[in-house]
């Protein structure tokens, strides 16, 4: 699908957010369209935004703003938008407007960075890959994640899984992340994560409370489970951090395949909702640097590419496994829920 205005960035972005179960964050995305003749500045940065909005991600940067005035007080009126008593477009469009000309200064700088949207139940499709592949290569993993944010699902080898009806990963986590399931379980393998470790433009502190509070703004608000997540992500990682590099994907990955591969370890690259926003170069460079890595992997080391990616013909969030040797075509696993909420096993 090719976004070729501003208006259709938008447009498409509010569709996404309402067909994920997120109405009232898709009707303040729509209400951005009412303000195209606005003379604040931030309705002119919007109106006048270049090149692909929706791969810079450009609506969800301003509604993460927006969200954060509900967050801190700012604006308490925008809850009733969130928890669906008004619901009438025009109503929504007035005040969205208002609200963005009243915190024009406040709310400019939220579109000079991309969303973080990391998000612990996603990882509940990415853990059902490695189940899929721990009977194609070896079981032991070693995890890179390009676009890590906070790192919240490089930590997902702490988590516990209950995936129609099988268990993975620690029983006494206090992190239990178990989506509604559909179509078959999933094969009832035991994959072990040795390492994980992960890279992002400009990765989020979990531990600093300043960034916390950017990183529950970019939640959708309905979605309460994903609050909740986040903080138990954040106790987590005080105790001990997650290993994110600050570095561009490409490179990383470049770095992580160049470096010295333990036997009987299966090196798997790995992202979620993250390849969308990628410049079309720096996909190009991960994905020769993995098909030339494929080319010398062995069953002693073997290599993987796992990845929970938006169609966006379809608006479905599909995972995808790649695996060397022997398996270097895509196979679609599964679609999924954007931030967890279901998986469609299709194995």
């Amino acid at each position: 699908m090719d976004i070729v205005s501003v208006p259709q960035a938008i447009a498409w972005q509010a569709e996404h957010a309402e067909r994920a179960g997120a109405p009232g964050t898709g009707r303040v995305v729509r209400g951005l369209l009412a303000l195209e003749d606005s003379q604040a500045a931030t309705a002119r940065r919007i109106f006048a935004w270049q090149g692909l909005s929706l791969r810079d991600a450009m609506p969800l940067r301003i509604a993460g703003g927006i969200h954060n005035l509900l967050l801190t007080g700012a604006e308490p009126r925008l809850a009733d938008i969130y928890e669906g008593r008004t619901v009438d477009q025009g109503q929504v469009d007035s005040l969205i407007r208002e609200v963005v000309e009243k915190h024009d200064h406040a709310l400019l700088p939220w579109l000079d960075h991309p969303p973080q949207t990391n998000e612990a139940g996603r990882s509940a499709a990415l853990i059902a890959g490695l189940l899929w592949l721990a009977e194609r290569v070896a079981p032991r993993f070693e995890l890179i994640e390009i676009g890590a944010s906070a790192g919240i699902n490089t930590m997902m080898g702490r988590y516990r899984y209950e995936l129609g009806g099988i268990g993975v990963g620690p029983s006494g986590s206090r992190m239990v992340i178990a989506p509604e399931w559909r179509g078959a379980s999933p094969p009832q393998t035991d994959p072990q994560i040795v390492s994980a470790r992960g890279c992002d433009l400009k990765p989020v502190d979990l531990t600093d409370e300043v960034q916390a509070l950017r990183l529950k703004s970019y939640v959708w608000p309905e979605a309460s489970q994903r609050m909740a997540r986040i903080d138990t992500a954040i106790a987590m990682a005080s105790r001990f951090p997650p290993d994110i590099a600050r570095q561009d994907a490409a490179s990383f990955v470049a770095e992580a395949l160049a470096a010295p591969q333990e036997e009987g370890v299966t090196r798997t690259l790995m992202h979620s909702i993250v390849w969308q926003y990628l410049p079309d170069a720096a996909q190009d460079d991960v994905t020769a640097a993995m098909e030339e890595a494929g080319s010398m992997a062995s069953e002693a080391t073997p290599l993987a590419w796992l990845a929970l990616e938006t169609n966006r013909e379809t608006f479905a969030h599909e995972l995808r496994v790649r695996y060397w040797p022997g398996g270097a075509e895509p196979v679609l696993l599964a679609t999924a829920h954007p931030h967890g909420e279901w998986v469609e096993w299709i194995g």
